[in-house]
């Protein structure tokens, strides 16, 4: 291998700044981190919750990003109008 071909360089994630890392390595690290401190106990409802946990900090960006637009927001999450109005209202942010 060339030392200078950075492809073929693993990084552990866990280490690196926060805004080098993807969204995906970001909850995975999270999610490791969850079940690390579980202490052997075995939760209930984790996808649940990660949806929860996911859910309402994207809603709330979203809206910021739109100015409170749910029109435009819904078009960048994908979602109906109506679909976004409910979730709105399940996190209180309606």
């Amino acid at each position: 291998m060339n030392p200078t071909d950075q492809s073929m360089v693993k990084v552990d994630q866990t280490k690196a700044p926060i805004h080098n890392r993807s969204l995906r390595e970001s909850v995975e690290i999270a999610v490791k981190t969850y079940f690390e401190q579980l202490d052997g106990n075995d939760p209930t409802d984790v996808y649940d919750m990660v949806l929860q946990e996911v859910e309402a900090p994207l809603l709330e960006a979203t809206l910021k990003y739109t100015r409170s637009n749910q029109t435009r927001a819904s078009t960048v999450l994908g979602l109906n109008r109506g679909t976004l109005r409910k979730k709105l209202k399940r996190y209180g942010l309606l």
